[in-house]
């Protein structure tokens, strides 16, 4: 990793800002000590921003070049997670309830690295850094794109740190890295009676089992098995008492998938299925659909772009790819609707921690991946700008 080296002397400063936000977290659009945070880093460094308030977020320019020179932004999330950290860090959570259990505290850091870099030795190309309120919940990434942060952007870059990669690796790949992300809710509405005279009732809980087993035929009978689905129901509320047949079930559930035409089939399914146990069981079923955030699908340009800058820093073994897209869900797709761009995951295992999956209340990563991360996109704006300015 000879020329992570560049990063080293602002490693110091990224460990002490990763720490001091993973002690600060906030949850979606509630943001506020963590923009302080990363306002006060970027006025010491002396790059100019706008902030758009709590529930906003932040965005910084580094202006070297003309109007007409090649603009890359980055972008870091800034929210954390609803749970009890449980690390045992010397730097958890102090807020009861939320922590950073997603490495967003690793990003922001990150990126304010590179801003460190770029701003003492800057590039032929302009830099906008967007740190953004919301991944987890509430599609934060539409909050800045209409507040007006891709502006004049030619490309887009953006991670996220991983325990499936040791620390020195990046996986960089093209075409679709995540899932389409949906949810749902079905509403199972019977009749309520006696537990002892079911004859006279029509039982929602037998209604909302059916259910539940009939669903997933729709993943492994109904779907070509090269194109990667999940339907979970992931929350089930009904009934009042032991003795007394449920009037009503209610149902709540994710469908991520990686193809329109799969997504669209599971939806159909999904209402097809609800509506025949219904009136299978003289009970009235309805579902509600609500669409997520789309595919992260990396442009092709731009994923050569990532992969010279991994090779640049760490060569060739630094450089992994997937085989397949990950079902989890990422607004930075949301980006990916306007300009192009590459999202790639840093490797960040941390030893003992191997099994402790994103989300957990035990989370942690190494930070020596913030090294990797800071020269990752100092060096991939640089050769972001070279791309664009000589095809322009």
């Amino acid at each position: 990793m000879a020329h992570v080296l560049t990063s080293e002397k602002v490693f110091p400063r990224m460990v002490d800002l990763r720490r001091y936000l993973h002690r600060h977290p906030e949850l979606a659009f509630e943001e506020k000590k963590t923009a302080s945070i990363v306002i006060d880093e970027l006025k010491r460094l002396g790059i100019p921003f706008w902030y758009g308030g709590v529930g906003s977020g932040i965005i910084a320019k580094l202006i070297n070049a003309g109007q007409g020179a090649p603009t890359i932004a980055l972008r870091a999330d800034m929210d954390a997670l609803p749970g009890q950290e449980n690390t045992g860090l010397s730097f958890a959570s102090l807020h009861p309830g939320k922590m950073h259990a997603c490495g967003h505290d690793g990003h922001m850091s990150m990126v304010l690295g590179a801003a460190a870099l770029l701003k003492e030795s800057p590039p032929q190309g302009n830099v906008v850094f967007i740190f953004q309120p919301a991944e987890e919940k509430g599609a934060g990434a539409k909050v800045m794109i209409q507040s007006g942060a891709l502006e004049g952007v030619n490309a887009i870059f953006g991670g996220h740190v991983t325990r499936h990669y040791q620390v020195g690796e990046i996986m960089v790949a093209k075409g679709v890295i995540t899932a389409q992300s949906d949810g749902f809710t079905i509403r199972v509405k019977g009749r309520g009676g006696h537990g002892a005279r079911p004859h006279e009732a029509v039982d929602a809980v037998v209604v909302a089992g059916l259910l539940i087993m009939a669903v997933q035929t729709l993943v492994s009978r109904e779907i070509n098995p090269a194109y990667p689905s999940v339907v979970t129901i992931g929350k089930v509320e009904a009934g009042s008492a032991g003795n007394v047949i449920a009037e009503e079930a209610i149902l709540e559930g994710t469908i991520r998938t990686t193809n329109l035409d799969v997504q669209n089939h599971i939806i159909d399914g999904l209402k097809r299925i609800a509506t025949a146990v219904g009136e299978l069981h003289n009970a009235r079923v309805e579902v509600e659909i609500r669409h997520g955030y789309p595919p992260v699908i990396n442009t092709g340009k731009e994923t050569e772009i990532a992969r010279r800058a991994v090779v640049e820093i760490l060569g060739s073994k630094g450089l992994v790819t997937m085989d397949y897209p990950s079902m989890g869900a990422e607004d930075f797709s949301f980006y990916l609707l306007h300009v192009p761009g590459c999202y790639v995951r840093f490797g960040a295992c941390q030893q003992g921690c191997e099994n402790i999956p994103l989300h957990s209340p035990s989370f942690d990563f190494d930070e020596e991946a913030l090294k990797v991360g800071a020269a990752f996109f100092d060096r991939v704006v640089r050769e972001a700008i070279a791309e664009y300015a000589d095809n322009s």
